[in-house]
């Protein structure tokens, strides 16, 4: 099953600051990330699957998926 970046944060307990802070990038990126509005990169992806417990499979990306370029 897919899971929202944003219901992985949540989960694993922690706040947009905390999270974006953890993989190095600034908390407004974070958000674009969870609103669909930017993509990460594939290792962005990896570091957040590694801080969040959870396999790169699980992670659903909405603009990553309807992108067909």
């Amino acid at each position: 099953m897919k899971i929202t970046l944003k219901a992985l944060r949540v989960n694993a307990g922690l706040t947009q600051k905390q999270a974006a802070s953890r993989v190095g990038v600034a908390p407004a990126t974070l958000i674009r990330w969870e609103a669909g509005k930017t993509s990460p990169t594939v290792q962005q992806v990896a570091d957040l699957a590694e801080l969040y417990g959870c396999e790169l499979s699980d992670i659903f990306m909405p603009s990553m998926l309807t992108k067909s370029e």
